[in-house]
């Protein structure tokens, strides 16, 4: 199993789709280029530590929007030091000051101009990322319990550019991430927003759109 085209990912998911650290040792071992995305939301030192300290130089991929909380930018800074992580930040074409002076506060969810915000803060940068970085593996730690199209995610996927996604963290419940945090001396973060997202259990487009 060294292509995206020999993977079988029905017998992946069945035996690896609930063994978090086993699918992390699995999907390294590919010995393809990996990438792990985050947004130093709640519980992401989880898959930050299940990476990092397999691959301690894997590339870590934050699109910074500029609008995260003061609590954020410290968790993060906090998690990169302790993990030594290999943080790589994409940042908007616009900075925050310049996109507001022009274009005013953040569009709300039914405002026709939500699409674009969301598009020049979160997607064109992780396009950008993508292109930088050219991973043949994408580690996210998005959940099932997240929003209906997460639910109906598998653990590993193939997206149609051949990249294999795999989602180590999927079946695991809050208190699965909190033990973990706990037993590996791992900080958390509950102060945080996603400007895209604008209310819980609603999709920003990433993770439709790759």
């Amino acid at each position: 199993m060294s292509t995206a085209d020999t993977l079988d990912l029905t017998l992946i998911n069945q035996t690896l789709g609930h063994d978090a650290p086993a699918l992390v040792t699995w999907a390294l071992g590919l010995g393809k280029r990996a990438i792990v995305t985050t947004n130093f939301r709640p519980f992401e030192a989880v898959i930050l530590h299940m990476v990092s300290r397999i691959q301690p130089d894997v590339p870590v991929v934050w699109m910074d929007n500029g609008y995260n909380t003061e609590a954020t930018y410290q968790f993060a800074d906090q998690v990169t030091k302790q993990l030594g992580l290999n943080l790589r930040i994409y940042l908007p074409l616009r900075s925050r000051a310049h996109r507001e002076a022009v274009d005013g506060a953040t569009p709300a969810l039914d405002d026709p101009r939500h699409a674009a915000f969301t598009q020049e803060v979160k997607l064109e940068p992780f396009t950008r990322a993508l292109r930088e970085t050219a991973p043949q593996v994408w580690f996210t730690a998005l959940r099932a319990s997240d929003s209906a199209v997460r639910a109906q995610m598998e653990p590993v996927s193939i997206n149609p550019d051949g990249l294999i996604k795999v989602a180590p963290l999927l079946h695991w419940s809050a208190k699965d991430l909190h033990e973990y945090c706990q037993q590996h001396g791992l900080p958390n973060n509950f102060d945080y927003v996603d400007p895209t997202k604008g209310e819980d259990r609603r999709e920003c487009g990433l993770h439709l759109a790759h």
